[in-house]
């Protein structure tokens, strides 16, 4: 099997019918065909019928990571200590780590050396993210708070001290605050980010 036809697809990842016109063979032959590229490591398993280049997921940037993340969970947004991290609004890097955020289910996904981990929000509390570089990503002040409210519910472990308070917009947290559970918005007033009414 001619690999040099998978590379040319140029792509950053691909699926059966892509390995199937690559190669001008049946998609159940392309199913057989990935499955042999992957056990001779040429082809990187993201999920089923879901491949990366080993070679280009070896040297996928931060942001085409963010991109295969997004497409693991369908929907998710990148958040948390991950968004923090990206937005330089915390001293804490978590490398091969990559947190999002859905409204499903918990779930963590291996992929080599790297590990996407999911947390699930109320759905209600979906929102606050935008669109960079192809890929859905909470902004600063959102994924501090999905921060906030998952440590709430004892299901976070957010290292508070290491945010960088000059890189958000308190006001944006303050107003975007009163759309989060009253046990949130407790833990907020202890820490001094949100005043007494």
């Amino acid at each position: 099997m001619n690999y040099t036809k998978i590379r040319q697809l140029n792509k950053l990842y691909f699926n059966y019918r892509d390995i199937s016109r690559a190669f001008r063979i049946s998609l159940g032959s392309s199913r057989v065909a990935a499955t042999r590229l992957v056990k001779s490591g040429d082809l990187t398993r993201i999920k089923r019928n879901f491949y990366v280049l080993s070679q280009k997921w070896n040297s996928s940037s931060l942001e085409e990571r963010f991109i295969l993340a997004n497409l693991i969970q369908v929907p998710s947004y990148i958040s948390l200590m991950t968004a923090l991290s990206y937005y330089e609004a915390t001293t804490q890097v978590q490398r091969d780590f990559i947190e999002s955020v859905v409204y499903y289910r918990t779930k963590l996904v291996e992929v080599m050396d790297s590990s996407f981990n999911y947390s699930k929000i109320n759905r209600k509390l979906y929102f606050g993210f935008v669109k960079l570089k192809g890929f859905f990503i909470a902004t600063a002040e959102k994924a501090f708070l999905d921060a906030f409210y998952l440590k709430s519910l004892r299901k976070y472990n957010f290292d508070i001290t290491s945010v960088d308070f000059n890189k958000l917009n308190m006001k944006l947290i303050v107003s975007m605050a009163g759309k989060y559970p009253l046990l949130t918005r407790k833990l907020l007033l202890k820490y001094g980010y949100l005043k007494k009414a």
